[in-house]
């Protein structure tokens, strides 16, 4: 995770694009991201959802790189590591939606 924050930092630092990665503005780009991927799957139906074509797949794969970079950006910001966020969240949702 930390070699991924470091080559997003050394990405925008080379763009000089470090004045517009605001929270407000990667929070927003991360839902235009989680849009598309939506996007892709918006008229299939459960089944079409899980037995994708090769370009597809491509395209979801690349959606997800988008989401994954905004979100690792945002987290950032905040010095906060995604997967110990998902990590505690688990555990809260453990309690809160015990196992039968």
């Amino acid at each position: 995770m930390e070699k991924l924050r470091s080559a997003l930092r050394e990405f925008a630092s080379a763009r000089k694009w470090q004045p517009f990665h605001t929270p407000k503005n990667l929070c927003m780009a991360l839902s235009v991201e989680t849009a598309e991927l939506t996007e892709i799957f918006q008229w299939m139906d459960g089944e079409e959802s899980r037995a994708v074509d090769a370009p597809t797949r491509q395209h979801i794969a690349e959606e997800i790189g988008d989401v994954m970079i905004y979100l690792t950006m945002l987290a950032d910001t905040f010095d906060l590591d995604p997967l110990s966020c998902a990590k505690q969240k688990m555990q809260l949702n453990a309690g809160k939606y015990p196992h039968p």
